[in-house]
C-alpha cells in the first residue's frame, strides 16, 4: 500500500498542531503524524487521499497553513528510524508488558513480553492510545474469552489477549501492509490468531471482548456492528480519540445498549471500556 505524505508549516505550531491532527485524523482519513519544528507531517493511504478535501480543510483552518504533498514508496519506509526505535514498558496494576522489536534485549522481569516488528502498521505501544489499550488487555480477565481486535495494526493487542488465555482471538485490518505485519508478528510470538484483511463488514460470530483503536469517525460509523457482535455482559474497548470526544462516543454507545464502565486518559488521548447490558 502506497502512502501520501503531506507536510504542513504553520505559525504558532504548538497552539494549532493538535487541532490540525484532530481535523485530519478524526474528520479525515489520515492515520499517523510526525511533529516537526515548524509544523506537522501527516500520512494517508494513497487510495484515500483527496486533494479537494485537503484544500477545503486547509482553507477552513483558523490560521494560515502551507503544505506540500509527496508520494511515499510502497516499502517499509520506517526502516530509516528503526535504529532509533525504542522498546516500551507498559506498567499496570499488578504487572508490566515489555513491547520490543527483534533487535531489543529480552527481559525476564516483566509479566509479558511481545516482540513486534516495527513496520508501517500502527501499534508499537509508543502512542498513548496503544499504551492504554495494552493496559486494559493486561488488566481485564481474558482467560476463555472470545476476543476481536478491529483495526489490529501490528496485532499487538490481539497477541497479548491470546497470551493471557483468550480462547479465540480474531484480528481484522483494512490495510494489506498491516495484515501482513500482523501475520508475521503472531508467528514471531507463537500465538494462533485468526487474522484477515477487511473492515467491519468482515466481522463474523460473537465475542466477549471487542477492541477498536482506530479514530472517532470510524468508531462512530462501525459501533452498531460492534454492538451486534458483542455478547451480553461483554466489553467494548475503544481508543484512538481525544478526551474531548469521549462524550459523543459514550452517547452513541448508550443508544446501542452499552454503558461506560471505565475510562483512561494519557497525554490528551482517551480510552474507554463499555459494557453491553444483559
Amino acid at each position: 500500500m502506497k502512502y501520501i505524505e503531506v507536510t504542513f508549516t504553520m505559525g504558532d505550531t504548538a497552539l494549532w498542531r493538535d487541532l490540525l491532527v484532530d481535523s485530519l485524523g478524526n474528520e479525515g482519513p489520515y492515520e499517523s503524524f510526525v511533529e516537526t519544528p515548524d509544523g506537522l507531517k501527516a500520512y494517508v493511504q494513497a487510495p484515500q487521499y483527496d486533494a479537494g478535501w485537503l484544500s477545503s480543510t486547509v482553507e477552513a483552518f483558523p490560521v494560515p497553513l502551507k503544505f506540500s504533498v509527496a508520494e511515499m514508496e510502497d516499502r517499509d519506509w520506517n526502516a530509516e528510524w528503526e535504529k532509533d526505535h525504542k522498546a516500551v514498558l507498559v506498567e499496570y496494576e499488578g504487572g508490566s508488558v515489555w513491547v520490543r522489536a527483534p533487535f531489543h534485549p529480552h527481559r525476564t522481569d516483566v509479566s509479558y513480553e511481545l516482540v513486534i516488528e516495527p513496520k508501517m502498521s500502527f501499534g508499537t505501544a509508543h502512542h498513548p492510545t496503544t499504551y492504554m489499550m495494552l493496559s486494559y488487555v493486561a488488566e481485564m480477565p481474558m482467560a476463555g474469552k472470545r476476543v476481536l481486535d478491529m483495526g489490529c495494526g501490528t496485532a499487538v493487542l490481539a497477541i497479548l489477549a491470546k497470551m493471557r488465555g483468550a480462547s479465540r482471538v480474531a484480528g481484522i485490518d483494512v490495510d494489506e501492509w498491516a495484515y501482513r505485519n500482523a501475520v508475521e508478528n503472531a508467528a514471531t510470538n507463537g500465538v494462533d490468531i485468526d487474522l484477515r484483511l477487511g473492515d467491519a463488514t468482515s466481522i463474523d460470530g460473537t465475542y466477549d471482548v471487542i477492541i477498536a483503536n482506530i479514530n472517532r469517525n470510524i468508531l462512530l460509523a462501525d459501533m452498531e456492528r460492534y454492538a451486534a457482535a458483542l455478547n451480553p455482559g461483554g466489553s467494548l474497548l475503544l481508543s484512538g480519540f481525544y478526551e474531548a470526544d469521549e462524550g459523543v462516543l459514550t452517547a452513541k454507545a448508550n443508544t446501542l445498549g452499552m454503558v461506560l464502565r471505565n475510562k483512561k486518559n494519557r497525554d490528551g488521548w482517551a480510552a474507554i471500556q463499555l459494557v453491553k447490558q444483559v
